[in-house]
């Protein structure tokens, strides 16, 4: 039976479930200490985020598979069915970056994805043609390799043997990994698991060979996520072969630094690193190793709390940047690469499983707001590459057929897993991670826990039960770090005030259908900066951060619709001149005042003309500010 834990599922989990691609699963040398909910039994209701997901599901009904696939086709000597896209996915335009091919794998982890949140089958009919067609590739090509990157295997072949190359192969074919996978942990498709256990073998063989100093040279070139997807095979399978290749794609050079406590990341590509980290910490759940956990935890640590903007994304220009220097990075337009943030919130989560603090899931919930909930295009479901803080500047999305950045890619996930993260459990108690509206299962406790809310417009979320007969449990519900008190009652009366944020409030007792529970918590405005630059501030509500929403002057319409990530920056450059603020910035938070209408407020600017601000992931089409330079 396949299991459904969002497409980075933790190795323990596995393990314990019993997913396997035909051997009989191992046990995994470090258990986690929750578990999420299956996706299936999470219900998502009305508001923003299954709006979002609706938005993506209809996307990928959109897309033609044997469009994705017609490279595939062509390097393994057959015709296409169907011309190939373009953007990223055109040979005659992207041949310097050779990430021809991405895209089928972040699609086959989207539908994989939907098919789990929603049940409709027709994603999973789109998983197994998919399937079945990489099967007919690896047939006429006689290995197991699937590619579609021009000159193909000979691109893979020449990478292994210490030659200069152009593009990054094992970065692409992790995409590729990563969709077969998730089509059988989610979808439990059979003919996935033919072609991901024949393309497992296919580079175990390749990358045998190599020296273990040729293959840390070979991992200069970005390689994606390959130490998390062989681990996944480990624990999947028991075949040890797949343990050595995680260990051996897990780059020394990275991780023995991070596991000593070492931040040395200055310079370095941001998104690049992020996926590596998440194998670290794969390749711990599968082997106990505490070197590769120290790793993951110190990086986390380091990039979440001392190198995050206030929307929890980073870098500039997909670099990871001296702090010392935020000044000089935090108004690019090249910020905040939006699949840094869907990779650091697979960090996150991993994390979490082992060690279940709030504070991870107090960033989790501020990157999911701010960065992903904030990357759609809400009217047509397109996504962000960049997400920069220049003020005036506007959200540019990719074009439906003719972009295909990796974010194109990582934002087909995004927005259909959105249940992965809200409801944990262990074996006592649920936690309740993220204030969305939705229901969630407890199958073997016989108990449905249904959440009723307007968060964030309101600071309140109401709780009900539902149980085949009256049950003990645990209740831990977040008491976010950015509200002072939180207030418990039970069946309307109060039963708990917590004046201590980060943590959870725990509450044990016996339920029985019908209790409700309420949990009030405490909104307000506050304010953020960079230890370096205390003048340039942003200002927060809550979990969300607030944008100046600065309207449409210069902008001709669809102008945020764009093919070229390489020329954020250019686009939208006519002459506008962004509202300053003045003060201090405690002074100036206390002038921010409500404008009646939900989440919408104002602050003075110097020149004493309000500016009207907004929760950020409602700004779409047109300019904003999320930093000000204060005068």
């Amino acid at each position: 039976m396949a299991t459904a834990w969002g497409a980075a599922m933790p190795a323990s989990a596995w393990a314990q479930n019993g997913a396997g691609l035909g051997a009989r699963p191992i046990a995994t040398a470090s258990a986690a200490m929750v578990q999420p909910f299956d996706m299936a039994d999470v219900t998502l209701a009305d508001g923003p985020f299954l709006h979002a997901q609706k938005m993506t599901e209809a996307y990928l009904m959109r897309l033609q598979p044997d469009r994705m696939l017609a490279n595939f086709r062509k390097n393994a000597g057959l015709k296409p069915k169907a011309p190939v896209y373009g953007g990223w996915e055109s040979e005659a335009q992207w041949d310097d970056i050779n990430c021809h091919g991405h895209t089928l794998g972040h699609y086959l982890s989207a539908c994989a994805l939907a098919y789990r949140a929603t049940g409709d089958r027709k994603y999973r009919q789109r998983i197994d043609y998919i399937a079945n067609e990489l099967a007919e590739c690896q047939k006429a090509a006689g290995t197991g390799l699937v590619c579609a990157f021009p000159k193909g295997a000979a691109l893979v072949a020449a990478h292994l043997r210490g030659e200069p190359i152009t593009g990054v192969p094992w970065y692409t074919l992790h995409k590729v990994y990563a969709g077969l996978r998730d089509a059988v942990l989610l979808a439990d498709s059979e003919p996935a698991r033919a072609v991901l256990i024949r393309l497992a073998d296919w580079g175990v063989v390749a990358t045998r060979p190599l020296s273990d100093a040729q293959f840390e040279t070979m991992l200069e070139t970005e390689y994606g996520g390959m130490n998390e997807i062989y681990a996944d095979l480990y624990v999947m399978t028991g075949n040890a072969d797949y343990r050595r290749v995680a260990e051996r794609f897990s780059q020394k050079a990275i991780m023995n630094p991070l596991a000593q406590g070492r931040d040395y990341l200055d310079g370095l590509h941001a998104n690049t690193q992020v996926p590596k980290i998440i194998g670290f910490q794969r390749v711990f759940e599968a082997t106990g190793e505490p070197k590769y956990q120290n790793a993951a935890a110190f990086f986390w640590r380091t990039v979440a709390h001392t190198r995050s903007f206030a929307t929890g994304g980073h870098g500039d220009g997909e670099h990871f940047f001296a702090m010392a220097d935020f000044d000089k990075h935090v108004f690019s337009a090249k910020g905040s690469e939006t699949c840094c943030q869907h990779n650091m919130l697979k960090l996150t989560r991993a994390l979490f499983l082992h060690d279940p603090r709030a504070e991870y899931a107090d960033y989790y919930e501020r990157t999911l707001y701010n960065g992903i909930l904030a990357s759609q295009d809400p009217d047509t479901g397109m996504a962000t590459y960049f997400q920069g803080a220049r003020p005036g500047y506007m959200k540019l999305y990719h074009t439906p057929e003719d972009s295909f950045w990796c974010c194109t890619g990582t934002g087909m996930e995004n927005h259909v897993k959105y249940r992965d993260s809200i409801y944990f459990h262990d074996d006592r108690a649920l936690y309740v991670n993220l204030f969305i509206p939705s229901s969630v299962t407890w199958a073997d406790k016989g108990a449905v826990l249904t959440q009723v809310t307007t968060f964030p417009e309101t600071a309140t979320t109401r709780f009900q039960w539902k149980l085949r007969q009256p049950t003990e449990l645990t209740l831990k519900l977040r008491h976010p770090k950015w509200s002072r008190t939180a207030t418990l009652l039970v069946n309307g009366a109060e039963v708990e005030r917590s004046d201590k944020p980060g943590r959870y409030a725990e509450l044990t007792r016996t339920w029985k259908t019908g209790d409700t529970v309420e949990w009030r918590m405490v909104m307000e405005p506050g304010v953020e900066s960079a230890p370096a630059a205390p003048e340039i501030v942003a200002f927060t509500y809550g979990p969300l951060v607030l944008a100046g929403a600065l309207g449409r002057e210069g902008l001709a319409p669809g102008a945020d619709i764009i093919v070229s990530e390489r020329k954020y920056g250019d686009y939208n450059n006519t002459p506008f001149q962004a509202p300053t603020l003045a003060g201090e910035p405690g002074e100036l938070t206390q002038k921010i005042r409500a404008s009646g209408k939900p989440l919408e407020f104002t602050i003075p600017a110097a020149d004493g003309k309000p500016v009207r601000l907004v929760p950020y992931h409602r700004i779409a089409h047109e300019r904003y500010a999320t930093y000000w330079n204060l005068a």
